[in-house]
């Protein structure tokens, strides 16, 4: 029997009353990939806080390679072998490769950085991890998010690293890029690291990982060998329940058009799109990172600028409306980049749902907060998001929770044309379903639904019709079941 290479034991961890962690035990072994899963809110990540010494548990105890273990930072769980890599990348985008690989770790001799000798080490960090494309001296800003992500693992390992965490390591990521991050993992297991691998993904787990735990309510309640437990048992472990349907509908029928658009180009992309999308139609566009699927959803919501087409709203064409003029006419957008533009992560859950529709809570021009509160609570219950109360910052909510919060903004806006870019981005298997069907009941309510997705699953199970995007240019939608994955894939990619 191998010895562990960590071993948690009774961990806990409170925030108040709400107590995130209730005692979790995790064994994890040397040159294993365990893959952590677990619905958003479960603990995940304040578990592997407290391993990589973002936060002290308050109660419990840990050890690795058989000897007790406690870091009080960050910088202490690094010198000890073990690095965090977060879901939003802690890099500085105006610094070069070598800077961000080799900051607070940088060799001096005599009061004088080495660097010929760091630029050494950087290199060879680099080529260890087979990304020797990846240039010491290039801007990090200029790197794509898989190169980014290489030089966030490359810091790791100049640190001699023998515990690493990746924390939804392939939600930025292309297809291609997120099997090349598989063959990193693979590599680094084959060196003896163990990692841990946080993933809302099963495909993925089942891609790369050896062994799972499930996470539920801050417990450990299973574990076991990937390949020998069926999807639905660790989805079922995951929620408390069985789960029917990972893709459930609702029966709805297409109407009239609503959105239209016509030979729709912006500055750069997209090159060229035309598509009508129907009342109670869930009409989804695939393709890869970088066709031009965002932004044409930017273009239509009048973020981007239209260089050429049109635009028709409600038989009303409007081809350069801003976006105060597209939420008038009934149009909601979700972005991808929840943390960037969908939320104002500062602010309350209470604001960021009512912010686009404030006059149900306004009489006179004097706000009622009771009010506003009591209607963003209705729908936080609505989407089942895991939060104390309505003035909360959005901020301190999970990835998943908080893109609930950015759906429910659409849901209180009341807007006819839901203009979603990837909208399950960072959400657990069970809220994905609810999701789903939530869009379910919008399209038979009449409400036209417009799907960016790099999940083809999601695109198949979800969708009437689908288009692909490729380059910037659009093909014509057709009903989903006259899709096929290699078919969509083949489209996507010019094939």
């Amino acid at each position: 029997m191998t010895s562990p290479r960590l071993r948690m034991t009774g961990i806990r961890k409170s925030y108040g009353p709400t107590a995130a962690l209730r005692g979790v035990e995790l064994e994890l072994l040397p040159g294993e990939v365990h893959a952590l899963v677990g619905e958003n809110g479960a603990g995940k990540s304040t578990l592997m806080k407290v391993l990589s010494g973002a936060e002290q548990p308050d109660a419990g105890a840990m050890e690795l390679d058989g000897t007790a273990y406690r870091p009080d930072g960050p910088q202490d769980a690094r010198r000890r072998g073990v690095a965090m890599i977060y879901q939003e990348l802690a890099i500085c985008p105006d610094l070069t490769v070598e800077a961000n690989v080799l900051l607070g770790l940088e060799s001096a001799a005599a009061g004088f950085l080495r660097k010929g000798t760091d630029r050494g080490r950087v290199r060879r960090a680099l080529a260890e991890l087979g990304h020797e494309e990846i240039r010491p001296e290039d801007p990090v800003a200029d790197l794509t998010p898989a190169a980014r992500q290489v030089v966030e693992i490359a810091r790791a390992l100049l640190t001699d690293v023998t515990l690493l965490v990746l924390d939804e390591p392939t939600s930025a990521l292309t297809q291609e890029d997120a099997h090349r991050l598989f063959d990193l993992v693979r590599r680094l297991k084959g060196q003896g690291v163990t990692v841990v691998y946080i993933s809302h993904f099963l495909e993925e787990i089942e891609a790369v990982a050896d062994r799972f735990t499930v996470l539920r309510d801050g417990q450990a309640v299973g574990s076991g060998v990937v390949g020998q437990v069926p999807h639905d048992r660790i989805i079922e472990l995951m929620v408390g329940r069985a789960v029917d349907e990972q893709y459930p509908r609702t029966p709805h029928t297409a109407g009239g058009p609503v959105l239209e658009l016509t030979n729709l180009a912006g500055e750069v992309l997209p090159q060229n799109a035309s598509l009508t999308l129907h009342r109670g139609e869930i009409l989804g566009i695939a393709g890869i990172v970088g066709s031009g699927r965002t932004e044409l959803l930017r273009a239509v919501y009048g973020l981007d600028p239209v260089r050429r087409g049109s635009v028709k709203v409600h038989a009303v064409v409007n081809s350069a409306a801003t976006p105060v003029e597209r939420i008038g006419q009934g149009i909601g957008l979700l972005s991808e980049d929840r943390k960037e533009e969908g939320l104002a992560l500062e602010q309350s859950l209470s604001d960021n749902i009512t912010l686009s529709r404030l006059s149900p809570f306004s009489t006179w021009g004097v706000l009622s907060r009771g009010r506003l509160r009591e209607a963003a609570e209705s729908l936080l219950r609505q989407l089942n998001v895991r939060h104390r109360d309505p003035d909360q910052m959005v901020g301190e909510l999970s990835g998943g929770n908080q893109q609930k919060v950015a759906f429910a903004r659409l849901l209180h806006q009341d807007a006819d044309v839901l203009l979603l870019d990837e909208p399950t981005k960072g959400v657990d298997v069970g809220s994905k379903a609810e999701i789903y069907r939530l869009i379910g009941r919008l399209a038979a309510g009449g409400k036209a639904v417009l799907v960016v997705s790099s999940y083809l699953p999601e695109l198949l199970g979800i969708c009437d019709t689908i288009a692909v995007m490729c380059r910037g240019v659009l093909t014509p939608a057709r009903p989903a079941d006259q899709w096929t994955p290699e078919q969509i894939i083949a489209a996507a990619t010019g094939g």
